[in-house]
């Protein structure tokens, strides 16, 4: 698969907060994994722990966040959604499509992050 084909894209998803940390791995590992397998790059993950809902959601006020940017062809995107439909541990997800302002806005803030981390 050429890279020139390869979208960028960021995938959020909530997490039932009821997961214990070992399954909440394997979960990131999985969809990592599936990425990657599909001939996928993963950009960068980022988990964000246990966080407050903005609204209920199957009677659960908080979930288990995590992000992850990756660079992938455009059916990637309907295979993953088919595997995040299935497992019963995601309350929510979202894939949006970055442009390349998304992607280097993306870069900043990381490598301000990594300075600050250093300072």
């Amino acid at each position: 698969m050429a890279t020139q084909n390869l979208q960028s894209y960021e995938l959020m998803v909530i997490f039932t907060p009821v997961l214990a940390e070992d399954d909440y791995k394997a979960a990131q590992k999985k969809f990592s994994d599936f990425i990657k397998e599909n001939g996928g790059e993963i950009v960068h993950q980022d988990a964000w722990g246990l966080r407050s809902l903005a609204y209920p959601i199957a009677k659960k006020t908080t979930g288990i966040y995590w992000v992850m940017e990756y660079k992938a062809a455009s059916d990637v995107n309907a295979k993953l959604e088919i595997q995040m439909n299935r497992d019963e541990n995601l309350m929510r997800h979202m894939i949006t499509r970055l442009d390349k302002y998304a992607v280097a806005y993306n870069g900043r803030k990381r490598n301000k992050m990594a300075e600050a981390v250093t300072a």
